[in-house]
C-alpha cells in the first residue's frame, strides 16, 4: 500500500516528529497508522460492551449518574483542599498572597 500525504503533513513528519523522535518518517508512519487501528480496534470492543450491557439491563438512570459524578468531584475536591496548604490560601478578603 501506498500513501500519498500532503506536503504540510508530510513536513511534520519528516522534520518535527521523526528527527525529536530519531527515527526515519515511514516507521513513525506505520507506528501512528498501527495506533490508529489498535485505537479503533479497543474502541469497538468497548462499544459492545456497552451495548451488551444495556441489552442486559445494566444502565444507571440520569439522576445515579449524576450521583456518580458529584460524589467523584467531591472526592476529588476534598483530596485537592488536603493537599493544600493553608498559608498559601485566600486571606478572609479572598486575596491569595503572591
Amino acid at each position: 500500500m501506498e500513501l500519498t500525504l500532503p506536503a504540510e503533513l508530510q513536513a511534520k513528519l519528516t522534520t518535527r516528529m521523526a528527527h525529536e523522535r530519531g527515527t526515519d518518517p515511514q516507521a513513525l508512519a506505520r507506528e501512528a497508522i498501527e495506533r490508529l487501528v489498535d485505537y479503533d480496534d479497543w474502541f469497538l470492543r468497548e462499544v459492545d460492551k456497552g451495548l451488551a450491557e444495556v441489552e442486559r439491563g445494566q444502565t444507571l438512570s440520569h439522576e445515579k449518574v449524576g450521583a456518580r459524578v458529584e460524589k467523584r468531584r467531591g472526592s476529588s475536591r476534598l483530596a485537592d483542599a488536603a493537599s493544600l496548604d493553608p498559608t498559601e490560601g485566600p486571606d478572609r478578603n479572598g486575596i491569595i498572597a503572591a
